[in-house]
């Protein structure tokens, strides 16, 4: 296999479940061997990797937790040689006006002792583009999408220096697309440049693939990069890798098969309906029924348990906007989501001990919430379903071999739930 180096080449830090297997599935199509593991190990890692990314849950929780758990996760990357540290958000860039995305850039350059970085996340395979600094999904500016009404990290700013200087004491600059046009010599210079005026940070301009491949090389020698995913797939060729189909490679698939999505994005909303629309059975959980004390896990299950062998089921509270507000108004929004978590989290431990071993989880804070109650602490990361989705390999706290899919809300096909399924058979 192609980089079969024992040295961990490229240390990450990701801010939710998701987006660490989104930006591990890049590093694989690469051709690096990539390990995820679940929050910050206590130890080394179970196998060899050229890639180690660290899931956090810190997308959402209060800035200082944020930086503390980012600064944990560092602290363990550089213990394993790591030589280059990737710093993962959102391609939506999602964070609320106080961070979490400064100020934990911030951090890790203080810890680093690096006086720049980059910023963007753009990822154009998923319609995630940045011009002139503004993000937009699909053709759209970001604050004019579905991520406006985003229930914890509503976006109502596409223009990502604003968004980012308000969250940082250093200054914010622009590397637009005529300097990353221009190839790395051009963006390096204009590096340059904005270092001589005072600028720490800049946000990068990509509205295609060959951008980001463009970007890569003048990555290189950078201590700290911030990005969505798509940056990774210009970062493996740095370190001398090239492509391989054996860096995606998993154990075989077997068991029973179930989707559970606590996403309320509009892809995974489309992508519920198609899975109905297609005959297979769903199961909805109303967190108004949960709150009002029903054993809503015992009735999913039940009801999930004769339906196993026929082929895959769903078990899902995605909802509209409008409806997620109206639960949010009643119960507060953290509770609400804390509730959902909760719920899923027990059906998914309900549904490996029913025998299903291919599960695919739809939302960041849904996966984070049913791989934690898993027992999950590693996974090997496998081939990609959609862009920014691969299929992963863990071993659960009860033994059992599993093939997970942590999809991100904003990502995948409307067929996402069946071609997944279709991939493993």
């Amino acid at each position: 296999m192609t980089g079969t180096t024992k040295e961990l080449l490229l240390g990450c830090i990701a801010d939710d479940f998701t987006g660490a297997t989104d930006l591990a599935n890049n590093l694989v199509r690469g051709g690096m061997r990539v390990v995820q593991t679940i929050g910050v190990p206590a130890g080394p890692l179970d196998r060899a990797a050229d890639a180690v990314v660290v899931a956090l849950k810190s997308r959402t929780i209060a800035a200082a937790d944020a930086v503390r758990q980012s600064l944990d996760a560092l602290r363990w990357l550089r213990s394993q040689g790591a030589r280059q540290i990737y710093f993962k958000y959102c391609s939506t860039f999602d964070s609320t006006a106080q961070g979490n995305i400064g100020p934990v850039t911030e951090a890790l350059m203080d810890a680093l002792g690096t006086g720049f970085t980059i910023a963007t996340p753009a990822f154009p395979d998923n319609q995630r583009t940045v011009f002139k600094g503004y993000l937009f999904v699909g053709d759209v500016p970001l604050h004019e999408s579905g991520m406006r009404d985003h229930p914890l990290t509503p976006m109502t700013d596409a223009n990502l220096v604003r968004v980012l200087q308000a969250q940082c004491r250093r200054k914010v600059g622009l590397i637009d697309y005529r300097a990353v046009a221009a190839g790395a010599q051009a963006i390096a210079a204009r590096i340059a440049e904005l270092r001589s005026s005072g600028c720490a940070i800049a946000v990068v301009d990509a509205i295609g693939n060959d951008d980001l491949l463009r970007l890569g090389p003048a990555l290189k020698d950078m201590a700290l990069v911030t990005a969505g995913s798509g940056v990774a797939i210009g970062l493996p060729r740095n370190f001398g890798i090239q492509a391989s189909p054996g860096a995606a490679q998993l154990p075989p698939a077997g068991g029973a098969q179930a989707v559970l999505s606590g996403s309320c994005s509009v892809a995974t909303h489309r992508q519920v309906r198609a899975f109905i629309a297609a005959g297979r059975p769903g199961f909805v959980v109303d967190p108004l029924r949960v709150a009002a004390g029903e054993d809503v896990p015992a009735q999913a299950l039940a009801w999930a348990a004769p339906l196993l062998a026929q082929g895959p089921v769903l078990v899902y509270s995605t909802a509209q906007p409008q409806a997620v507000k109206d639960v949010q108004e009643r119960l507060g929004v953290d509770e609400a989501g804390a509730l959902v978590e909760r719920t899923l989290a027990k059906i998914a431990r309900g549904l490996v001990a029913l025998g299903v071993r291919q599960l695919a989880l739809a939302g960041g804070e849904t996966s984070g919430a049913c791989v934690q109650a898993l027992g999950v602490t590693q996974m090997q990361i496998g081939p990609q379903i959609d862009p920014g989705v691969p299929w992963c390999y863990a071993t659960s706290g009860g033994g059992h071999g599993l093939h997970l899919a942590l999809k991100s809300g904003n990502f995948g096909a409307e067929d996402f739930f069946a071609k997944a399924f279709r991939m493993l058979a």
